[in-house]
């Protein structure tokens, strides 16, 4: 009969993130009909721009078995959270009018994570490891609108919405000390 050697525990983490960003533009121009009847040539910008997570945290279980006596397998998963950031930048020119505005959100976004990796000890107190993370903080959103004014007198309200899923992969890899308490002596004072 073969046994297992099972291992289940727990680990949190925190990082910062030195570069996540990311950006998209909608640039449309068209010929439209003004309200005093004269067509004139539009020209719209919508850019989300600023994109990116400042820190990613996760508190996850972990669970594993001893593949060999020195390689280590295990799944793990839990929480997610995330500081997330999200900016709006709009321009519109309608004719000779002109508008802009600008909208910019930052949250902490709570989410899931799941992954797995591999350990191998290599040496008495000393190991490697390689890890997968999946994560999904969710959705943000931000909204931006303006009204743009012509020498005329008129005016036009525009609006625009961005939104973005903050998911992503995180690969890692590391060197593991560990720390063996139950071989140090235990003193006692009474």
């Amino acid at each position: 009969m073969a046994g297992y050697n099972l291992l289940a525990g727990v680990e949190a983490d925190i990082q910062g993130i030195a570069s996540n960003k990311g950006s998209g533009q909608t640039p449309m121009s068209a010929v439209v009909l003004t309200f005093s009847g004269h067509n004139n040539f539009t020209t719209y910008s919508n850019k989300a721009s600023n994109n990116y997570l400042s820190y990613i945290g996760t508190a996850r279980g972990r669970v594993g078995f001893l593949a060999s006596p020195a390689l280590l397998l295990y799944g793990t998963g839990g929480l997610a959270y995330g500081q997330a950031n999200l900016s709006l930048n709009q321009f519109q020119q309608f004719g000779i009018a002109v508008g802009w505005s600008n909208s910019t959100t930052s949250t902490t976004q709570v989410g899931w994570t799941a992954g797995g990796g591999l350990e191998w000890m290599f040496a008495p107190s000393w190991s490697i490891k390689a890890e997968y993370l999946y994560y999904d903080l969710g959705k943000q959103s931000t909204q931006s609108q303006f009204v743009a004014y012509s020498p005329s007198g008129a005016q036009w309200t525009y609006g625009a919405y961005s939104s973005r899923q903050f998911n992503g992969n995180i690969v890692r890899a590391g060197v593991n000390y560990h720390l063996n308490f139950a071989s140090a002596p235990v003193i006692a004072k009474f």
